[in-house]
């Protein structure tokens, strides 16, 4: 679909920037491309000496963690951890990851910590240590047809649904049962290519996410509902590392709950999302229609 891949330059640039198992630094390139125009513009505040921990992201996933045009790691995540290491003290490294091997990564200590728009499942708070919440990020149900409504998850009856592999919206799904047929995507991208294709009836993602891939496309005609409120623990998002790492884990916190109190992630959220794309609805906001 050409115009579809004229539309998402930054989604299919992904992988062209940065080894799976590779920090995301800034270099010319062989074509004359020089340092400065590829540089990221963050700049820490702390001295040389200051520890470095390396940080797991997809990259995949805007607005909580993307890359630019030249590789540089964006997004919500991106803001949130390097905030949380200028307060606590440590400089941040990125590392590409698939979804599915982030948590192996970080598992195995090849990582020190994984952060991309991570929902907290009661599952992962047993195998890894969890940070305390940061984030409001609601599942929401993004689907195209004018000859379906669905205002729930018991409305994806006997519809063909897409998920991204691993994520808690797929927990969800089978649990309910009852669906057509369950395709499953290894990023949002390929997920949401199936929807404006007509592969499937429905996916279910993260709502920032599904809002800024309808915000930034104005070209398809699709319905965003949300469907988990804050006071259920699934709709809090967290920052992932080693079950036995108590040291980062409580810097980590003691940062979380500093950055929460002088407004900083606030800040963060609204430079990405904006007004017109916020987290701050709940699920009783039933539809978003996005149309050119």
């Amino acid at each position: 679909m050409m115009q579809l891949y004229r539309a998402l330059p930054i989604l299919l640039s992904v992988g062209l920037f940065g080894c799976g198992n590779s920090p995301t630094q800034e270099s010319a390139s062989a074509a004359g491309t020089s340092a400065t125009e590829n540089k990221d513009s963050f700049v820490s505040k702390l001295p040389d000496t200051a520890p470095v921990v390396k940080v797991a992201t997809t990259g995949t996933t805007p607005p909580f963690s993307f890359q630019d045009d030249y590789g540089n790691m964006q997004g919500i995540d991106i803001d949130s951890i390097r905030a949380i290491g200028e307060e606590q003290g440590f400089k941040v490294e990125f590392y590409k990851e698939t979804w599915q091997n982030l948590f192996d990564s970080v598992e195995s200590g090849s990582r020190d910590l994984g952060i991309a728009g991570i929902s907290y499942k009661d599952d992962r708070a047993v195998k890894y240590g969890l940070s305390v919440p940061y984030f409001f990020n609601p599942a929401a149900i993004m689907y195209a047809k004018d000859d379906i409504t669905v205002n729930s998850l018991e409305d994806l009856q006997g519809k063909n649904v897409g998920i991204v592999e691993g994520t808690k919206q797929e927990d969800q799904l089978k649990a309910m049962g009852s669906y057509g047929s369950l395709t499953s995507r290894t990023t949002p991208f390929l997920m949401y290519e199936d929807l404006v294709q007509g592969k499937v009836d429905a996916i279910l993602h993260d709502l920032p996410i599904l809002q800024y891939t309808a915000k930034n496309h104005p070209e398809y005609d699709v319905k965003v509902v949300p469907y988990e409120s804050q006071d259920n623990p699934a709709a809090q998002q967290v920052i992932l590392m080693a079950k036995g790492n108590s040291k980062l884990i409580n810097q980590v916190n003691e940062g979380i709950v500093k950055l929460k109190a002088n407004g900083t992630f606030k800040e963060i959220e609204g430079r990405w999302l904006g007004e017109n794309v916020s987290t701050a609805k709940s699920a009783s906001d039933t539809t978003t229609k996005q149309s050119s």
